[in-house]
């Protein structure tokens, strides 16, 4: 039997909610694979500001270090909203990913046939919708120096290197040898110096894959053909700033950000979480919807530890429980025979995925 260790990271608001949801599955797979599960809980957000001080304990990052994955639920609230920025809890998110190196964020977008209409575009538009971004995460105007305010004005400065550029790129073009060998790379190089380096250096990575067809777009017009067209696209390659903003487009293709996971690996520990935040207006009643962070723990299981079987049965289930009309509250109102509470959404797709 494998062993694997995974730290976990519930964070704030519906975090714990979802967070025990995905651990539910977790365990409930590694009752019919060759897997087993050992968890630790780490601090880090708003709860981890209170209970220390800092957003990111230094305790987190050693517990996260020494573990196979983390699977980390949301962050955040307007509790926390008035904290000077170091000690906010999206700079200890920020600090998390560049301490764990997890340079390129991986967020499928996918539609479920049984939530076609769901979407706010036309079914014809949405259906069949399944396609990859792949955002650069460490680097880009987020993290460029330098930058701050004097006075009436304020900077930031983006940067990217040729390393940071290639080592995205070699993700992106590999998931696509593993899809549909197409890549389209988002920048902006009709005006920014950054984006021409980009460019270049992707065309040459471009070389060591001659399976793989690569396009270009410019990110404006990306945004446009995300919703005109997006079944165009398999996988989107491009920077951070960029890739925060197409893949939150893209995550509305399916309806509900409730459904969709994001995978966040780089050179040591991989990040599984949803793409959501932490919702505190809702959290605690046992509405949110588990999914994403299910779908989070799917993805944990085949990038970090190569259980592509016991990914697929929980993929299968989640499938299946949709397909047999099970809906939370946040999709209610599209074909469902059955709403559920987080808790119970949980169980019933531990349950098919133990059929």
């Amino acid at each position: 039997m494998k062993n694997y260790n995974i730290a976990i990271i519930k964070g704030d608001g519906i975090g714990p909610e979802i967070i025990d949801e995905a651990i539910k599955v977790l365990d409930a797979v590694a009752s019919v694979e060759n897997v087993s599960f050992a968890y630790e809980e780490a601090l880090m957000g708003g709860c981890a500001y209170d209970i220390t001080g800092d957003p990111l304990p230094q305790e987190t990052i050693r517990i996260s270090m020494k573990s196979d994955a983390v699977l980390f639920g949301a962050i955040g609230g307007e509790k926390w909203d008035d904290l000077p920025r170091e000690k906010r809890p999206e700079s200890g998110l920020l600090r998390f990913r560049k301490e764990l190196g997890v340079f390129a964020n991986l967020r499928p977008a996918v539609v479920y046939d049984e939530l076609v209409n769901a979407s706010s575009l036309k079914p014809e538009i949405v259906k069949g919708v399944d396609l990859m971004v792949v955002r650069e995460l460490i680097g880009g105007i987020y993290f460029g120096e330098p930058k701050g305010r004097e006075g009436d004005k304020a900077y930031n400065t983006m940067v990217y290197t040729r390393p940071e550029i290639e080592r995205i790129a070699h993700v992106a073009f590999k998931i696509a040898m593993e899809r549909s060998k197409r890549i389209c790379s988002v920048d902006k190089a009709n005006v920014l110096d950054v984006s021409q380096l980009w460019r270049e250096v992707v065309e040459e990575i471009a070389t060591e894959y001659p399976e793989v067809e690569l396009t270009h777009m410019y990110v404006d017009n990306a945004a446009m053909q995300l919703i005109r067209d997006p079944k165009q696209f398999d996988v989107i390659l491009t920077g951070n700033i960029f890739g925060d903003i197409l893949s939150d487009e893209a995550s509305m293709l399916s309806g509900s950000i409730g459904l969709l996971p994001s995978a966040s690996v780089g050179s040591k520990i991989g990040v599984y979480e949803p793409i959501h935040g932490s919702a505190p207006d809702i959290a605690g009643q046992g509405i949110s919807n588990p999914i994403a962070t299910i779908s989070s723990a799917s993805m944990m299981l085949r990038y970090a530890l190569n259980e592509n079987a016991a990914a697929d049965r929980i993929d299968a289930a989640i499938q299946r429980t949709l397909a047999e009309g099970y809906r939370t509250k946040d999709l209610a109102n599209y074909d469902a025979k059955e709403i559920c509470s987080t808790s119970e959404m949980g169980s019933i797709i531990a349950n098919y995925t133990v059929k």
